[in-house]
């Protein structure tokens, strides 16, 4: 409980009310939950708002507040929206195994298992960076659960090496405060154990193996200008049938997502699309 003291002079009350208001507008407070997946690795995973359901996927070292609820994302997506934000194994809240067999693509299996969990037919997927790896992977194996798929801080790169000649070279950057970022993620503890597991279960070919033409519903990627924006996006541009790009100015892979560097653009471009390809 906040308790506030009687303000003694205009300028007093004026802040009182200012900081009430403030309050107010405050951050959506999330419930907490959990679920044992198949394997029996516990999943935590964090739940605000009401409407058709939003199911984000946090980057590698991130967590479900950190990289959604902290900077604001699922804030404004939570206004018209069910958000569901997994912590995925290895990370946040969620039991964190040391053997790499407990990862690659159990997580994105997770994922499902959640939107089970809570009896979610169908979901906007958006993940970042690790995650946009999951949400292809998903879109790969289980496309009948998306209502919108998107992307941050990532996307679907080419894998023949014909059109990878074709690719527009990108911005050199970075963002001058990437490394400042990057100072704060790696201060945060983290099991280092269960990070390098995760690691080592990646399989690259796996990522990017999956039909885009197959693809029929709408697709988003945004990415900082200073983060391989065309490198990202190009196979996608060409093999999607509906899907936009956008790129953030002076923006690298941190700066882009994290609280106290996202810019608007980053929140305005996810909520516009969710809500513009929101079907009941």
């Amino acid at each position: 409980m906040r308790h506030f003291h009687r303000a003694n002079s205009i300028g007093g009350a004026l802040l009182t009310l200012l900081t009430l208001a403030s309050l107010a507008a405050a951050a959506v407070e999330p419930t907490d939950g959990s679920f044992t997946a198949s394997d029996g690795v516990k999943i935590h995973y964090l739940e605000a708002g009401k409407g058709s359901p939003v199911v984000l996927v946090h980057g590698y070292t991130g967590s479900a507040e950190g990289n959604w609820f902290a900077n604001g994302v699922a804030d404004a997506l939570a206004k018209s929206h069910r958000v569901v934000a997994i912590d995925c194994r290895g990370h946040g809240q969620s039991d964190k195994p040391h053997d790499s067999a407990k990862y690659g693509p159990q997580m994105a299996k997770d994922v499902v298992e959640l939107m089970d969990h809570l009896k979610i037919d169908k979901a906007h997927l958006h993940g970042y960076s690790m995650g946009g790896g999951i949400v292809t992977q998903l879109l790969a194996k289980a496309p009948q659960r998306f209502i919108t798929a998107s992307y941050g801080g990532s996307g679907v790169q080419e894998v023949d090496e014909k059109y990878k000649t074709e690719v527009p070279k990108d911005a050199p950057g970075p963002d001058p405060q990437e490394a400042e970022a990057r100072g704060k993620l790696t201060a945060a503890p983290n099991d280092r154990e269960a990070l390098a597991a995760v690691r080592a279960s990646w399989n690259p070919a796996q990522r990017a193996s999956i039909d885009l033409t197959k693809i029929r519903i709408p697709v988003l990627a945004i990415n900082g200008e200073f983060d391989g924006p065309n490198a990202k996006t190009h196979r996608m541009k060409r093999e999607l049938a509906d899907f936009k790009a956008v790129v953030l100015p002076g923006k690298s892979h941190l700066t882009a997502i994290m609280a106290g560097y996202i810019p608007p653009e980053y929140i305005d471009e996810l909520v516009k699309f969710i809500d513009g390809n929101d079907k009941p």
